[in-house]
């Protein structure tokens, strides 16, 4: 028939609709707006802001329930390294092993030379017993006479640092922030006076105890035949220990504000230290 009209097949005929004319209830409306990403970014970001607004308190007040976990274990290491630091003391001023001899290839031809080792309060000499020989007061804490002044120094430190010590039950009754700073002044001294009692130490090497020991060689910082041992170096690492508990105590005070509650009230609040 196609041939009789003089008309030519040209296949089938569909007609699609300009998104603009699909009405805005229709299915082409939906998928265009889903398809547009101006529109999905904002209402993304809308979506996203709403619920940070919404979980906002209870995401800040995880993140200070772990700040205020972090900090206790901060405080509880630092108490254990406080009272460490007091037993070093102790072990400091009892110590009879600031200085000792050295180790010399004896020949014969004379006496052989003394070995031992001094203290701030007693001077031990080897013997053919097992136990040295040692002359001194250490039971009623009378130091040498030419080291009185490092051992009253080193006496400061020590009553300083187990002062600190005996602070930690004061995170009981008062505010926390307030007897970080009163460990931390304390710390500071302890460590100033120990320091000075290193520096005194070698000054007072020209006496009559350490001639006897090292030779007619020694004077003010120089030990003659002898050579500083364990306790004086142990003493010098206090200072390093003492400057580094004061310098974290003032750093636990400084935040220790930041750590509580908003809602916690200076009377009502006891140190994080202790408090489960």
């Amino acid at each position: 028939m196609c041939e009789e009209d003089g008309c030519k097949w040209r296949g089938p005929v569909f007609t699609v609709a300009h998104p603009a004319v699909i009405p805005p209830g229709g299915r082409g409306g939906e998928e265009s707006l889903r398809s547009d990403p101006v529109v999905g970014g904002r209402d993304l970001e809308s979506a996203r802001a709403e619920s940070m607004q919404h979980h906002s308190p209870e995401v800040a007040r995880l993140y200070q329930t772990e700040f205020i976990r972090s900090a206790r274990a901060i405080g509880v290491l630092w108490a254990i390294c406080t009272l460490c630091f007091a037993v070093i003391e102790v072990v400091i001023l009892i110590q009879p092993s600031w200085v000792g001899t050295r180790e010399l290839h004896y020949r014969g031809g004379g006496p052989a030379p003394p070995t031992g080792t001094l203290g701030l309060f007693e001077v031990c000499m080897e013997t053919d017993w097992p136990v040295p020989e040692c002359r001194g007061s250490l039971h009623t804490l009378t130091p040498l006479p030419a080291f009185q002044s490092p051992a009253v120094l080193v006496c400061m430190s020590l009553t300083m640092v187990w002062a600190s010590v005996g602070c930690l039950c004061l995170f009981r009754f008062c505010n926390a922030a307030t007897v970080y700073k009163i460990c931390a002044w304390l710390q500071l001294t302890a460590g100033f006076c120990l320091a000075l009692a290193c520096v005194l130490f070698p000054d007072s090497w020209a006496c009559a105890e350490m001639r006897a020991l090292c030779g007619e060689r020694v004077s003010s910082f120089s030990p003659g035949n002898c050579s500083v041992h364990w306790a004086y170096i142990l003493a010098m690492l206090g200072v390093l220990d003492a400057g580094i508990l004061a310098t974290l105590a003032f750093v636990l005070g400084n935040r220790q504000d930041a750590l509580l509650p908003d809602n916690a009230k200076d009377g009502d609040v006891t140190g994080l230290l202790l408090v489960a």
